[in-house]
């Protein structure tokens, strides 16, 4: 079964270099129309310039492809407003969005100075939010749509040093869940990218990494199949060096403990409240508490 975008139009944020362009390379050889999105500033985020986004847009259309630049910063909601119109007046339609946009601004929580914890918010999650939101109810008309958040270990597992990253692309985990449940009736399919490639945004880790086995356009097949006509809903996708896993976020079956010396029993039977025999991966959030309700009857039967 081959994957093509034919007819389909994709926007890819952050597509100036690293992962987004091998996205944007990758979407486009198999027949997507590409807006590539790329505010062209510097790794901490700072600076601008349509340089990036346009090199790419070139490499697409001397490969016989479609393809248009944007320097939006992905934190204006109107300038990424303007983006999705101009892409809609270009082509009528957007079919699929990436968004992998993102900053870095690494330090411990300690030292770390707030203004760089909310701008890290800022570009990963309510960039996220913006872009989708911007093209929301286009797909939800066509009853269509693929959209990806590109979450990562650091939010899923932690990293040190990485309390504001980790916050913000464990958030989109979050965003997820939720937009995967309210986009089904409209064929609109959300899921999460977790990738581990060597781009700039890793450059710091350097020789503790074999960097010729993690080139970014290992990640972006898993990528292809999140946004195509068959893609999955509501997965977080794991990719790296060629290897592809899932994550999931489980809940245990646990214990009821009631009563003065409930405290005590939670900490006595904390072992058996981790015993990972029986968990699930809920459907939605009021799974916990149909469990908990469910142990309650139990015990009054």
């Amino acid at each position: 079964m081959t994957v093509r975008f034919d007819g389909r139009v994709a926007i890819v944020t952050g597509a100036g270099g690293g992962l987004g362009r091998e996205h944007a390379l990758a979407l486009a050889k198999r027949g997507a129309k590409v807006v590539v999105n790329d505010l062209g500033g510097a790794r901490d985020g700072s600076g601008g310039s349509a340089t990036a986004a346009e090199a790419v847009v070139a490499e697409i259309v001397a490969a016989g492809g479609e393809a248009m630049a944007n320097a939006a910063s992905v934190t204006d909601f109107a300038a990424v407003q303007d983006m999705v119109a101009a892409a809609m007046a270009k082509w009528g339609r957007i079919d699929i969005l990436v968004n992998n946009a993102g900053v870095l601004r690494d330090k411990t929580f300690a030292k770390m100075e707030l203004d760089d914890f909310r701008f890290v918010m800022d570009v990963h999650l309510m960039g996220a939010v913006h872009c989708t939101k911007a093209v929301w109810d286009i797909m939800r008309e066509a009853n269509y749509g693929r959209v990806v958040m590109t979450t990562s270990s650091s939010g899923l597992y932690g990293n040190f040093g990485q309390s504001n990253y980790g916050a913000a692309k464990m958030a989109l985990v979050g965003l997820m869940q939720t937009l995967s449940i309210e986009g089904a009736k409209n064929d609109i399919r959300v899921n999460c990218l977790a990738p581990t490639a060597h781009t700039r945004m890793t450059e710091d880790l350097g020789a503790r990494l074999p960097l010729d086995l993690l080139g970014p356009e290992t990640v972006s097949p898993g990528l292809l199949h999140l946004v195509s006509e068959d893609a999955p809903s509501r997965c977080i996708l794991t990719a790296g060096a060629g290897g592809f896993e899932r994550a999931y976020v489980t809940l245990t079956q646990g214990i009821r403990a009631v009563g003065e010396d409930a405290p005590e029993q939670v900490a006595a039977r904390f072992a058996e409240i981790s015993d990972r025999t029986g968990e699930i991966v809920p459907e939605m959030g009021a799974a916990q508490g149909m469990i908990e309700l469910t142990k309650a009857q139990n015990a009054h039967a």
